[in-house]
């Protein structure tokens, strides 16, 4: 069979990072590794960065499958897509899958998308490609039905990332150019109420010995650990490090942490940078205790703070998120730029709380939504989906973007990125920013 995989290019309503990270496409390039060992031939289409219009590409070649993911910015994207195939390819079987599809399904049902893969989206993907009926396979998702067991295949195989080759160069995160991405275990151990990866499977771990085989095949400097939370095992942390130094590994890495970890563990922090972390993505969350509590974060505000003193103090860079409340008044807002500013180098992602369908924040949210679900490119986590309580929407907008100009954009965030990571990567970082502020701009003159 001849397989499509693509990655669809966001909405460009939606407020997205893509000039801050492009990250590989590592679930296709799993796909693509699975279909080409079970002998069928395999092409990813990475929309982000391919000059090629889509219509063309599907004009280029008769494929017989051609598979879509995303998130749930992206599945109004997916839908449009899937009709251009059926419109080009009328034989063509289209597939929807992804994390957002393993968790809210129902989403993705339309009449030009023949298969939505909800579970074990891998071994379903290569059975319905060597002939198999996908309405007998357990993983294509059916009304009513039962969602199977996981089956954890990435010991087994790895992405194959000469299926990206021309796309690569573009990868990157953050302030970390040519960057390559690697999972090294799957869900996560906690259950704050406004996450969605804890949604998708329960914690499960891969054998270190295969994830340092993986890593040796990485050609990229930069590798960023997209576990939902690298250090939730700390005897595997102290492991991970020894097999490095073992294997004579040697990459710049980023990843995720939380802040109760780093506070409770301080020499597995000094080992981490010794073994070449260069910084991690900390929830932080709110300044205030209450909505910690609200969010099941099960860390304190002390606990944050010390967290990212603890990773400046040992030279690596914390990126943190911030969530801003429905009720948040202008003097929040302050208060929120004086703790940040407290910080060395306060690099924050701020964003108005969104109950993300298929989390209990959204089932048991218990007010009026603003903005239709079905406005899938709106739900970015930077669009404000709910009417704040302390100010109109317009002011809301106004304050997000204030409170990023004050810290992360001020006058002497801007000179450390400039000096630490290099003109290029500013001059990249800087676009990006710029986009984003028309866009903010943009809602403040007329919010959606």
């Amino acid at each position: 069979m001849d397989v499509l995989l693509v990655r669809v290019k966001p909405n460009k309503r939606s407020v997205n990072l893509q000039s801050f990270m492009i990250c590989e496409p590592l679930e296709l390039e799993y796909a693509y590794a699975a279909l080409n060992k079970a002998g069928h031939t395999a092409e990813i289409a990475d929309m982000i960065l391919e000059k090629r219009g889509f219509k063309s590409i599907l004009k280029s070649r008769k494929y017989d499958m051609v598979c879509f993911t995303g998130y749930i910015v992206h599945v109004g994207e997916i839908k449009k897509h899937a009709l251009t195939v059926k419109k080009i390819l009328p034989d063509c079987k289209t597939v929807a899958a992804g994390v957002y599809a393993e968790v809210m399904p129902g989403d993705y049902v339309c009449s030009q998308i023949d298969v939505i893969l909800w579970a074990n989206a891998l071994t379903t993907l290569v059975n319905i490609a060597n002939g198999a009926d996908p309405r007998g396979e357990a993983g294509v998702y059916k009304c009513g039905a039962e969602k199977p067991a996981p089956i954890r295949v990435e010991d087994d195989i790895f992405p194959d990332r000469t299926s990206t080759a021309k796309y690569r160069d573009g990868y990157n995160y953050i302030y970390h150019d040519k960057c390559a991405t690697i999972k090294t275990s799957f869900g996560c151990p906690y259950n704050c109420e406004f996450c969605f990866c804890t949604r998708i499977c329960g914690y499960a771990e891969r054998r270190l010995d295969r994830v340092m085989d993986e890593l040796e095949q990485i050609s990229e400097e930069n590798v960023f650990i997209v576990d939902d939370d690298f250090t939730a095992n700390v005897g595997r942390v102290r492991r991970f490090c020894e097999l490095l130094a073992e294997r004579g590994v040697k990459k710049h890495f980023i990843a995720f942490s939380r802040a109760d970890f780093i506070t409770a563990h301080r020499e597995e922090v000094k080992l981490l940078h010794e073994s070449g972390f260069d910084a991690f993505f900390v929830g932080i969350e709110s300044y205030r205790e209450g909505e910690l509590d609200r969010f099941n974060k099960r860390t304190t505000v002390e606990q944050n703070t010390l967290a990212v003193n603890i990773l400046e103090e040992e030279g690596m860079q914390c990126y943190s998120g911030i969530i801003v409340g429905e009720d948040w008044t202008k003097r929040d807002f302050d208060a929120l730029i004086g703790y940040l500013n407290g910080f060395r180098h306060p690099l924050v992602n701020i964003q108005p709380i969104t109950p993300m369908p298929g989390t209990p924040l959204y089932e048991n949210y218990g007010r009026e939504f603003t903005v239709p679900r079905e406005r899938y490119e709106l739900w970015d986590m930077a669009h404000v989906v709910f009417k704040p309580r302390g100010m109109g929407k317009r002011k809301y907008y106004y304050n997000i973007l204030r409170a990023y100009i004050k810290t992360s954009a001020n006058k002497t965030q801007r000179r450390f990125i400039r000096e630490r990571y290099g003109k290029a990567v500013y001059k990249r970082v800087k676009r990006g920013a710029a986009h984003i502020f028309f866009q903010y701009v943009g809602q403040i003159i007329k919010p959606a």
